[in-house]
């Protein structure tokens, strides 16, 4: 079988390990049995080694049962960048495999956000509850496009998580509380969207340090038209969220952003998908 599965931006600055929007950049993977276990491998990504320690090798192994497979990818969602590669991966790998995809999303993750958008595509919620993964779909206005700023460096989640501080004031939470729901608001309805919706206090002003370019970066793009900035995911890449029309604009602003900052990298101009992973004959 072939599945293929959406990159996804997390958090969209308040909603840490929450929110998630499944964004139109793809990983494609191909199970299909054999006599014994080979990985061949295209595009982003394609420099990891091709054994059975590849991601894609060991998810489609736990879902067939068995190693007996020739397994085939091709992604164009940067390793690293905070566009929920390795969720994407996991999830069109299980698909192919005929697995449960957002179960193995989750599993390499460790939490469900990005797992849950390239399973079901669209803007979700995550949580788990009693230890069960739990995702819904929410409104997402059909004039909102995203605009990416990739820098050519890799950013670990693992060390952007390391970031983090192991406790938070209550004022905090609270203010992440509220401006995770005039986000909410804002993606339903891009006329209700305002800048202050991406602002956060639990992670984005931790990892600063990580990309001291983001917050100016994140400013220019808000200065070209963008609705709203934030990291995507633990970074480094910066999401723009604005109106289709204004996409070029604030497209083009990215890519003089980069290069005032000396900073190799691409921007993508993307539609949000709405299909999330789809499976079809190999």
């Amino acid at each position: 079988m072939r599945a293929r599965a959406p990159a996804s931006s997390a958090n969209l600055g308040p909603g840490f390990d929450a929110l998630a929007v499944a964004l139109a950049l793809y990983v494609e993977v191909t199970v299909e049995p054999a006599d014994h276990l080979s990985v061949t491998t295209t595009g982003e990504g394609a420099d990891l080694p091709t054994d059975a320690n590849h991601l894609a090798a060991r998810v489609a192994v736990e879902a067939a049962g068995h190693a007996n497979l020739a397994i085939s990818v091709h992604s164009d969602i940067p390793v690293g960048r905070g566009l929920g590669s390795s969720a994407a991966l996991a999830v069109a790998a299980a698909a192919a495999a005929g697995g449960d995809p957002l179960g193995a999303g989750i599993a390499i993750d460790g939490h469900p956000e990005n797992a849950a958008a390239s399973a079901l595509g669209g803007l979700v919620c995550a949580a788990t509850v009693h230890g069960e993964p739990v995702a819904h779909r929410l409104p997402l206005d059909p004039h909102l496009a995203f605009v990416v700023v990739v820098p050519d460096r890799q950013l670990p989640t693992k060390q952007a998580r390391e970031a983090l501080p192991a406790s938070l004031p209550h004022a905090d939470a609270a203010f992440n509380l509220g401006r995770m729901g005039l986000l909410v608001a804002g993606l339903a309805d891009h006329r209700l969207l305002v800048s202050a919706a991406t602002e956060d206090r639990l992670h984005q002003r931790y990892r600063g340090p990580l990309f001291p370019e983001a917050d100016p970066i994140m400013s220019g793009l808000l200065a070209a038209g963008a609705l709203a900035a934030c990291w995507s995911g633990a970074g480094p890449s910066i999401l723009g969220i604005c109106t289709a029309g204004a996409a070029s604009r604030v497209a083009e602003a990215g890519a003089k952003l980069l290069a005032e900052w000396g900073l190799a990298g691409q921007v993508r101009q993307l539609a949000p998908d709405h299909q999330g992973v789809v499976v079809t004959p190999a």
